[in-house]
């Protein structure tokens, strides 16, 4: 039972620390941070059993982790007022060319980060982009003022 206990309290600690972390810079990873997470994993594993090396003890703190994971999906999906709270929200970081310094300080994302999306998706110049979104995930999504308006998500889910 201990296990269980340690493992959900390091799951939800884990949960915290990619979300303070921010956005940013969990879309892309450098091979440092690579090697820190795996090593990090090391230490929660002796951590959450502390050095109990049975088959047992990894199958559950395994699948613990994994149906926490399905919970706060699942929990996201039923509950759509979790949503933003559990996967957090999309900002605006420009806006008609011009960017939003307090949105991009608020995400921790430099102007460097954003000129390397923007040129990664083919824009040259900021003044063409009409809106650009930090999404969740860590990507920024880009809508150019030649972009036609059937490009991009649906502003609302399909009525079936």
């Amino acid at each position: 039972m201990e296990i269980v206990v340690r493992t959900v309290i390091v799951f939800f600690f884990l949960w915290l620390i990619t979300r303070v972390t921010g956005r940013s810079t969990l879309g892309e990873v450098s091979t440092f941070e690579l090697l820190l997470y795996v090593t990090m994993g090391d230490l929660v594993q002796q951590g959450v059993t502390q050095q109990d090396s049975s088959v047992t003890s990894a199958f559950l703190a395994v699948g613990i982790f994994s149906l926490l994971t399905v919970a706060l999906s699942y929990s996201a999906w039923r509950w759509p007022r979790l949503r933003p709270w559990i996967d957090g929200v999309p900002v605006v970081v420009v806006r008609d060319g011009a960017l939003l310094p307090a949105a991009m300080k608020s995400q921790r994302m430099s102007f460097d980060d954003l000129a390397t999306a923007a040129r990664q998706q083919g824009i040259r110049q900021f003044s063409t982009i009409e809106v650009a979104v930090l999404e969740p995930d860590g990507r920024v999504s880009f809508f150019t003022q030649d972009s036609s308006t059937e490009s991009g998500a649906p502003e609302s889910p399909p009525v079936s």
